[in-house]
């Protein structure tokens, strides 16, 4: 296991794995804060899992590096332009809620700026057809506010909000639609499946044209993705939990290619967590609706990929855990030094990696 210290007490072993061993310097010229003009014109860096090289490439030829019959799964996932303003209906104050969680019965829970300046029973119009009511609040920034409108809420959304973009992002995203996916579908996540973000429909097309199965999985991002790890042991972090869904034909499909020793390959951390949660819980891939809140870290087995498409990702994060688990933490250290010295865009809009 990679950078694993062991050590017995009371007869029993105990395993820490030490946070600083995931941290990395990374100049913050290279944190990506826009897209560029043609998504899979993005670089992309290749790297074996097993010997840790590594090779520079254009995204777009990625096609070139799967063959007939290997399967490509995709977090179909469309982000929720969640961050809405309006003001308090007594004071005119102005203020900021981001939907974080549907909570049913018109009730949300949502991160408020300013928070102070909202007590319970407060009102907050946005605008003719929605307002809030503050119900309950907490100590930690997080409000919940039951919503009355006209009309259908997640349409009155989509026209009113703005895209949560990551907190490290400082620019405005002038164009709302390259923070998602060309085959984002379904309404519901508070942050992009960012791996996603590099392929074009001709892209897809071309895949498929090769004999490149492509499969779609949903799982809902959470605004968890981007907490930080507090804890010096990671082992002992408790992970957020994410909404997912498989369906029956993609079950069914991805148990085929298993049987077949076809490779799958996941794009992105929130697929991979979405087959992995899934074939760990039931021993194959299950039709289901759930949550997971999985935690892969080195040390982790994998049962359901043989690789993996994604980002570059934040230091001391759960996502360099993840890919550190698969690659181990010595290889990707290795590739994002690399990355860091050919001048590669880091995060959301960054470019990729593919580990395989």
């Amino acid at each position: 296991m990679d950078k694993l210290t062991l050590c017995a007490y009371n007869y029993e072993l105990v395993i820490f794995m030490n946070i600083e061993d995931f941290d990395y310097e990374l100049p913050e010229n290279l944190i990506a804060q826009c897209p560029i003009k043609d998504r899979s014109s993005s670089k992309l860096l290749v790297l074996n899992k097993t010997t840790g090289e590594y090779q520079d490439m254009i995204f777009k030829d990625i096609v070139s590096l799967f063959k007939k019959g290997d399967v490509l799964v995709l977090n179909n996932t469309k982000v929720l332009p969640a961050r809405i303003y309006g003001e308090k209906a007594d004071t005119h104050a102005h203020i900021e809620l981001l939907l974080l969680k549907d909570l049913g019965n018109d009730t949300w829970e949502c991160l408020s700026r300013p928070f102070k300046r909202l007590e319970v029973g407060t009102i907050i119009i946005f605008n003719d057809e929605l307002k809030a009511e503050v119900i309950e609040k907490d100590t930690k920034g997080i409000i919940k506010a039951k919503f009355i409108y006209k009309g259908i809420f997640l349409e009155i959304i989509e026209k009113l909000g703005t895209m949560p973009l990551p907190p490290y992002i400082h620019e405005t995203l002038k164009d709302q639609s390259r923070y998602q996916t060309v085959y984002a579908k379904y309404l519901g996540s508070s942050a992009a499946p960012t791996a996603g973000l590099h392929f074009t429909t001709e892209l897809l097309e071309e895949l498929t044209k090769k004999g490149v199965e492509l499969l779609y999985v949903t799982l809902h991002v959470g605004l968890g993705t981007f907490r930080p790890v507090m804890e010096k042991d990671i082992t002992k972090h408790n992970m957020h939990s994410e909404e997912y869904e498989i369906t029956e034909e993609v079950a069914m499909k991805l148990n085929k290619a298993k049987e077949e020793g076809r490779n799958i390959y996941a794009v992105g951390t929130t697929s991979t967590r979405t087959l992995e949660a899934n074939i760990t819980k039931y021993g194959l891939f299950k039709s289901t609706k759930e949550s997971t809140n999985i935690y892969i870290y080195p040390g982790y087995e994998f049962k359901a990929i043989n690789g993996l498409i994604t980002n570059f990702h934040l230091p001391k994060s759960t996502l360099i855990m993840l890919v550190s688990a698969l690659a181990g933490t010595d290889h990707i250290l290795n590739a994002y030094k690399h990355a860091i010295e050919s001048g590669y865009r880091f995060f959301s809009f960054g470019d990729a990696m593919l580990i395989k």
